[in-house]
């Protein structure tokens, strides 16, 4: 009998020290995870921010007059903040022979991005996203009379690299991503390129098929290649995630006060 109440007090003499610890240790996950939910909610904010700015950004690129595509005096200075998705025109002579198909996902399904580069009567050669064709075997040159053509659209920054988990495979044909300078090199286009491209047509103008959400159009109802399919809806959930982090930022205090006061209960 004395030698279980002598081991019992040994336990409760245990106890505190360990407790402790494990209070400790808590303590310390707690805070990271309270300053990473936080951290991260505040993250999204500024990205809700951001969004926000460059929506109304774009809408107002858009719906305001073409200007002319950038010469290579600008080239320079272009970036994505200030001049992705600016109404531009061109002037110039598609080169026949020179396109390449660039995979698209579009309201008229999967299919390419014609891509046919344009000798702008300025000197330079620029990139022209003609529009959407469902397959290949599109007659790019069909169309190509070699009298002069104006273009008008958007202007889009090279897209370098590919697409998600696939590179492009220039020797094979296969683009997953407009990359400009990719496509300047493997059609070996001379002279100044411009390091965007253009394209053609303008989304204010366009009006999605009726059977978008299923697919492709039957065959032969739809005059391609299509132009004005630039996507300039974007997603803007940052401020759900933002509640949604600091929601868990909240359940950490929460979880906190559970664990002390259940410590203190222990301890007392």
């Amino acid at each position: 009998m004395a030698e279980n109440d002598r081991h019992h007090g040994e336990m409760a003499r245990e106890r505190p020290p360990r407790l402790r610890l494990k209070l400790a240790l808590a303590a310390v996950a707690g805070v990271i995870l309270f300053a990473g939910f936080v951290a991260l909610g505040i993250w999204q904010i500024e990205r809700r921010s951001w969004k926000l700015g460059l929506i109304a950004a774009v809408n107002e690129r858009v719906a305001a007059a073409p200007v002319a595509a950038p010469g290579p005096d600008a080239w320079a200075s272009i970036d994505f903040d200030d001049d992705e998705y600016r109404h531009a025109t061109a002037t110039g002579r598609f080169l026949p022979g020179k396109s390449v198909f660039a995979q698209a996902t579009t309201d008229y399904g999967g299919g390419f991005w014609l891509m046919t580069p344009l000798r702008d009567a300025r000197g330079f050669t620029v990139l022209v996203n003609r529009g959407f064709v469902p397959s290949k075997d599109f007659a790019a040159d069909d169309d190509l009379s070699g009298e002069p053509k104006t273009v008008t659209g958007l202007l889009r920054m090279s897209q370098p690299g590919g697409g998600f988990l696939r590179a492009n495979v220039p020797a094979e044909g296969r683009w997953y991503s407009r990359d400009v300078a990719a496509i300047a090199a493997s059609q070996q286009l001379g002279g100044p390129v411009a390091p965007y491209f253009i394209d053609a047509g303008s989304p204010l103008d366009h009006t999605p098929p009726p059977n978008a959400e299923m697919g492709a159009p039957p065959p032969g109802s739809v005059a391609y290649p299509v132009t004005g399919l630039t996507r300039i809806a974007f997603r803007n959930q940052h401020l759900q995630y933002a509640l949604t982090w600091f929601a868990l930022a909240g359940l950490v205090l929460v979880a906190a006060f559970v664990v002390i006061r259940h410590g203190r209960r222990h301890s007392a």
